[in-house]
């Protein structure tokens, strides 16, 4: 039988509010009082009642976050940054995954409030639902926090990278290697995407060289099948190209892009440069290493995170945006080009 506030209190012989304002840590208690009110807790094993304890705080313990993929290494970074943060605030999260479909985030957000959570943290939201200005109505009704996601509304909270800048970081480093011909791989429904496609497009143009057959859309960009589709799309591709480079979005798509060439005998980085976006972890493991964009991933979790404590803790009475800097890791998928193309 589960052991009761009331039993710890009479162990350790002090009344039940005694017991809870040990437990809360809300209220000054004598050292001897609290150190009894502890051993009787070790003693009996006594396990706090969640519940109970939210309701007579009228105030949740537990927040939402809401992401598209775990397929993809960067979203567990992020959810670890954010894991780190909230232990630390005596706080957990129930985790939604939405594959990437905008009508699952919809719902699981919903079902988020309906279970009264203290906030909601939404990573790479889906941009439909952006546009559509759901998250407006939302933001006003529980504190909401987006990472790597675009906001207008005065209620919703951002922290992200600067993508632009990071995308030209990568374009830039192509350049200075001599590649001028660059494919870009983009995926659906991201803002993300978006961005970089933008400063892709600006940039290409800008050497004159702008072709719009080179921008190459994957479809779901954080799905378990990314990687694979990245690879079906590129074998085709790759064999009448020109290009002698790669700019992906993202990590899963430059390991596809790497595959792709194996399949078809092209060196990486010899006779195909590759560069992603993100740094997870995958990136040491496949052969060659990946050159890619480092996102800060556990500090966009830790961000997100403090920046839902600030709405919870202000009655969400404002919103903040911060933005991380990029930053080049160069690794073994860059090459120089001998003789510009």
């Amino acid at each position: 039988m589960k052991v009761t506030i009331a039993e710890v209190a009479e162990r350790a012989n002090v009344s039940v509010a005694t017991v809870s304002r040990v437990m809360n840590g809300n209220y000054p208690v004598k050292a001897e009082t609290k150190e009894s009110v502890l051993k009787a807790i070790k003693e009996l094993k006594y396990i706090p009642n969640m519940q109970a304890r939210e309701l007579t705080q009228q105030k949740s313990s537990i927040i939402g976050v809401v992401v598209p993929s775990i397929s993809n290494m960067f979203f567990p970074a992020v959810i670890d940054g954010i894991d780190s943060a909230l232990k630390s605030n005596s706080l957990s999260f129930i985790l939604c995954r939405t594959n990437d479909d905008k009508d699952e985030e919809i719902k699981y957000v919903r079902e988020l409030i309906s279970r009264n959570v203290s906030g909601i943290i939404v990573i790479s939201p889906n941009l439909e639902n952006v546009k559509s200005k759901f998250y407006d109505d939302i933001g006003s009704q529980v504190p909401t926090v987006f990472v790597n996601g675009s906001s207008t509304s005065p209620n919703v909270s951002t922290v992200c990278n600067d993508e632009a800048i990071g995308a030209k970081i990568a374009l830039n480093y192509l350049l200075e290697n001599n590649h001028k011909n660059i494919l870009f791989i983009r995926g659906t429904n991201s803002y993300s995407y978006d961005v970089k496609e933008e400063c892709y497009t600006e940039f290409m143009k800008n050497i004159g060289n702008f072709k719009e057959e080179n921008i190459i859309n994957i479809g779901s960009g954080n799905s378990s099948e990314t990687v694979s589709n990245t690879t079906s799309i590129l074998l085709d591709i790759l064999q009448s190209t020109k290009a002698t480079a790669i700019f992906a979005c993202n990590d899963l798509m430059g390991v596809g892009a790497i595959n792709a060439c194996k399949r078809l005998n092209i060196n990486v980085p010899n006779d195909m440069s590759i560069i992603g976006f993100d740094n997870i972890e995958l990136c040491k493991f496949i052969e060659p290493n990946l050159t890619t964009i480092d996102q800060n991933m556990s500090l966009l979790g830790e961000n997100a995170a403090s920046l839902l404590l600030e709405k919870i803790n202000t009655n969400n009475e404002y919103s903040k945006n911060i933005i991380l800097n990029n930053a080049l890791v160069k690794r073994d998928t860059v090459a120089t080009l001998s003789d510009s193309i």
